[in-house]
């Protein structure tokens, strides 16, 4: 089984109603991975929601509550001083910015093979995981979702 871990920017697309096609492809990413039970989120991921959903999207407290409850049926990865420290390893490494980097030891962390993500370079590997961007054309979400033969 593929396990797919799903960074912040996917989830914040899913829950903006002003993102048109990024909101639709994101929320079949999000749904194709609850249907497989392979998806995986990172407190980060969480955490990252909450704040833009609250400040920028705007979303109500009790909207924020219901989608952090529901991403809670996902996988979701608690970070240890242990991934705090390979996350600046992973920067150093593909010298992008901590914060991805925390998602892609989050991802390792979880033995995932693909990160869902727009903020990643797609098709790229970071630390033997790959990137997809699931909110182009050309991927469909469902390739990643167990049992699936595409919805």
């Amino acid at each position: 089984m593929t396990r797919c871990f799903i960074d912040s920017n996917i989830v914040v697309y899913a829950n903006d109603t002003k993102a048109g096609a990024k909101q639709d492809k994101a929320i079949e990413a999000i749904s194709a991975c609850m249907t497989g039970g392979n998806g995986v989120v990172s407190v980060q991921v969480l955490q990252e929601y909450a704040n833009i959903a609250l400040k920028k999207l705007e979303q109500e407290p009790s909207v924020v509550m219901r989608q952090l409850k529901l991403l809670e049926a996902l996988s979701v990865v608690i970070p240890s001083p242990k991934s705090v420290r390979r996350a600046v390893e992973i920067r150093e490494t593909y010298r992008i910015s901590f914060w991805d980097a925390g998602i892609i030891a989050a991802a390792e962390d979880a033995d995932c093979e693909v990160i869902f993500s727009e903020d990643l370079n797609a098709g790229q590997y970071y630390a033997g995981i790959a990137a997809v961007n699931p909110l182009l054309d050309e991927v469909d979400p469902w390739e990643y979702a167990p049992g699936s033969a595409g919805q």
